[in-house]
């Protein structure tokens, strides 16, 4: 479990990490550069499962070795899936995506990451987050360190 403790925002465990994959953690279908290790070490302290319609058709192939829980989302209400998913988790969550189809995620979840990166990201994702990122890596790296957090969350 990881604990968060930011001033002005609250002190809770954090148990889940959900991920968009597309956009967010791969690009192109190959995945990302560092994400493996990442996910690797936040595996000891998270449940993290990997959301995703599979645009590529190598989802399973991606992550079959990373300590992960691969969630296929039909390729219809994508962003009402990818809510529910959050909002059925019983414990607290965070989230991290990209695209439009990500927006209630990071809404649903206690903390919200959006991902600018190579793809860019959704103006309406952007507004949903609770932090906004350049990338991937430094999503996944402040969730590594949370007290990095405190810094653009406290009030």
């Amino acid at each position: 479990m990881l604990r968060l403790d930011i001033p002005g925002w609250g002190t809770f465990p954090i148990r889940h990490l959900v991920l968009d994959l597309n956009g967010t953690l791969a690009l192109g279908g190959v995945l990302m550069h560092g994400v493996e290790e990442r996910i690797r070490a936040l595996a000891g302290d998270l449940d993290i499962h990997i959301l995703t319609a599979d645009t590529f058709g190598r989802a399973k192939e991606l992550v079959r070795d990373l300590p992960v829980n691969l969630q296929l989302i039909p390729e219809r209400e994508q962003i009402e899936a990818k809510g529910k998913f959050i909002s059925g988790l019983p414990l607290k969550t965070a989230a991290m995506g990209n695209g439009r189809n990500d927006m209630m995620m990071l809404k649903e979840a206690d903390l919200g990451i959006a991902v600018v990166g190579p793809e860019g990201a959704a103006a309406e994702t952007l507004a949903l987050a609770d932090i906004v990122v350049r990338d991937t890596i430094d999503g996944l790296d402040l969730l590594l360190n949370p007290v990095r957090l405190k810094a653009t969350l406290r009030s």
